[in-house]
C-alpha cells in the first residue's frame, strides 16, 4: 500500500511557499518534472487536487490549504528531529542553505564560502542571493547575510567586521561633459540611475555630513534593480549611479569611474551572518559560524 513519503510532502510545502513548481524544484534541488510527479502522486493518493494550476500561477485549493495546515507542523517536527541527530555528527556534512544579498555574497565568497567548502568537502553549500529580507526559518535557510542593522532582533548575529558604504560614481566622460556635483542637491540637475527596491519602491539616495542629512529621489533615464546593471550603465556614461563601494572600488582605482560626494556618504553597519538560536545546531552550521568568527578576526587585505 502506498504511503506518502517526505519527498511528496516536501514538494507540496515548497510549491506552496515558492508559488511555482520551477522555483520549488530549485529550492529542493529536484527537476521540475520530478517535483510535479511527486505532487501528482500525492494528489492521486488523496483523491483531490491540492493546487490550482494555470500557465501563469499556482495556488492552493481549499483542500490544499487544509492539508498544508495539518501536515506542515508535523513535517517540520520530522525535519527538526533529523537536525537534532545531525547535530551530533562529529564531521560536518549535508546541505547548508544561505540567503544573502548579492553584494554581500560577493564579499564573503572567497574568504568564507570557498574556504568552507575546501575545509568541509562533505557539505554542499546552497547560496541563494536576493534583495528582499526573507524569513530564513520559514523559507528553509540555515543562515542569512545582511547588514547588521537589518538583522531581525530574534536572531543570533555574527558581525564580520566589514562595514558597508555607498559610493556615488560617474564616468570621466560624463563629468567632463556635465560637471561634477559639489552637494547632494546638485544631483537634481544631473542624469542619475534610479534603483528599484525588491518591494517595488524606488530607493531614495541618503546623504549625511556634519549633522546635515538629505534624502533625494533622483531623476534620470534609467531605473534598474540590480547592482551590476547600474555599474554597466554608469561605465557607459548613461549618468551618475549609486553602488556599494566594494563593487566599484576597482573601477575607481583604475580610473574607469570617478567618485563624487565621498564626504557625504557615511559608513553603514557591518556585514553580519545570522541564524536562529537552536540548541541543536547541525555540525555544518557550527563549523560555518566558527569559520565566520575566524574570518572576522583576520586582518583585512
Amino acid at each position: 500500500m502506498y504511503r506518502p513519503g517526505l519527498t511528496e510532502l516536501d514538494a507540496v510545502v515548497a510549491v506552496a511557499r515558492e508559488g511555482s513548481f520551477r522555483a520549488a524544484a530549485g529550492a529542493l534541488d529536484m527537476s521540475t518534472s520530478a517535483l510535479s510527479n511527486a505532487v501528482a502522486k500525492l494528489e492521486t493518493h488523496l483523491g483531490v487536487r491540492l493546487f490550482n494550476r494555470t500557465t501563469r500561477s499556482v495556488s492552493l485549493t481549499d483542500a490544499g490549504r487544509v492539508f498544508l495546515e495539518l501536515a506542515a507542523p508535523g513535517l517540520q517536527d520530522i525535519h527538526s528531529a533529523v537536525e537534532v541527530v545531525r547535530s551530533r555528527q562529529a564531521t560536518p556534512s549535508g546541505v547548508l542553505r544561505i540567503n544573502a544579498y548579492i553584494a554581500g555574497a560577493r564579499e564573503i565568497m572567497s574568504p568564507l564560502i570557498l574556504e568552507y567548502v575546501r575545509r568541509y568537502p562533505r557539505v554542499h553549500v546552497d547560496l541563494v542571493t536576493e534583495g528582499r529580507l526573507v524569513d530564513i526559518v520559514a523559507e528553509g535557510f540555515d543562515l542569512g547575510l545582511r547588514r547588521a542593522d537589518l538583522v531581525p532582533a530574534d536572531m543570533i548575529a555574527v558581525r564580520l567586521g566589514r562595514p558597508q558604504r555607498y559610493a556615488i560614481v560617474g564616468s570621466p566622460d560624463y563629468f567632463a561633459e556635465h560637471g561634477r556635483p559639489d552637494t547632494p542637491s546638485d544631483l537634481l540637475k544631473h542624469r542619475c540611475i534610479r534603483v528599484r527596491l525588491p518591494n517595488g519602491g524606488l530607493f531614495r539616495w541618503h546623504f549625511e555630513k556634519g549633522g546635515q542629512v538629505a534624502q533625494l529621489d533622483v531623476k534620470g533615464p534609467l531605473t534598474l534593480d540590480e547592482g551590476s546593471l547600474v555599474r554597466t550603465a554608469v561605465l557607459e556614461g548613461a549618468g551618475i549611479g549609486l553602488a556599494f563601494e566594494q563593487t566599484v572600488r576597482g573601477d575607481i582605482e583604475a580610473g574607469r569611474l570617478v567618485r563624487v560626494l565621498e564626504d557625504w556618504t557615511p559608513m553603514l553597519s557591518d556585514l553580519a551572518l545570522y541564524y536562529p538560536g537552536r540548541r541543536n545546531a547541525s555540525a555544518s552550521l557550527k563549523a560555518f559560524v566558527g569559520l565566520a568568527r575566524e574570518v572576522a578576526k583576520a586582518p583585512k587585505a
